[in-house]
């Protein structure tokens, strides 16, 4: 069985959230950052980098979210085939880590870089309920799950982005969106 290696507050809940989606039978290893336990030996044999999230799927050690990510769509999802297709994926899933986390994220950047990424993602949502047209992949799993960071951490006002909040809605109404990011139940 697929193992996911990752820890609290990590960006293994992306990785989680496409498990989820695919329905792909995967147990979760909750490593202890604050002890530690992602600087252990057993661990940096998965990820010599020492971070989360990693995967081992069968002799496969692999780690970044978005490798994870391009893999399991890759063998698990059922992407059309084709260059252009992946292309297309591989560019969402590289900008929601890079430019998109770096824009929204990094502090230095945000008042230069927010505006224009809201409003470029703004414009598609206007015009198509997904980022590849009307059906959800893996790239608004690394985009979608980006986004829904912004409230949980930095309760940033994207009142200019109606769009934009109407795909963070319709994302948090996905089934496996609300089993990885839903506050649990008080008891």
């Amino acid at each position: 069985m697929l193992k996911l290696y990752g820890g609290a507050r990590s960006r293994a809940s992306i990785v989680q959230l496409y498990l989820e989606e695919l329905g792909v039978p995967y147990e979760f290893v909750m490593l202890d950052m604050q002890k530690g336990e992602h600087r252990q030996p057993e661990y940096l044999a998965i990820n010599p980098i020492g971070k989360v999230p990693s995967i081992v799927d069968g002799d496969l050690k692999l780690w970044e979210s978005g490798a994870i990510l391009l893999y399991l769509a890759e063998k698990y999802g059922n992407i059309p085939v084709g260059p252009e297709y992946k292309a297309a994926i591989a560019q969402w899933v590289l900008f929601a880590n890079s430019t998109l986390a770096m824009g929204v994220f990094v502090e230095a950047n945000r008042d230069r870089e927010m505006p224009i990424l809201m409003a470029a993602l703004n414009e598609i949502f206007q015009q198509q309920p997904y980022l590849l047209g009307e059906e959800f992949s893996v790239a608004d799993v690394a985009v979608g799950a980006t986004l829904a960071y912004i409230p949980m951490m930095l309760k940033l006002d994207l009142s200019a982005y109606p769009d934009v909040l109407d795909y963070m809605k319709r994302l948090s109404e996905r089934p496996a969106f609300q089993k990885v990011f839903a506050p649990p139940n008080p008891a």
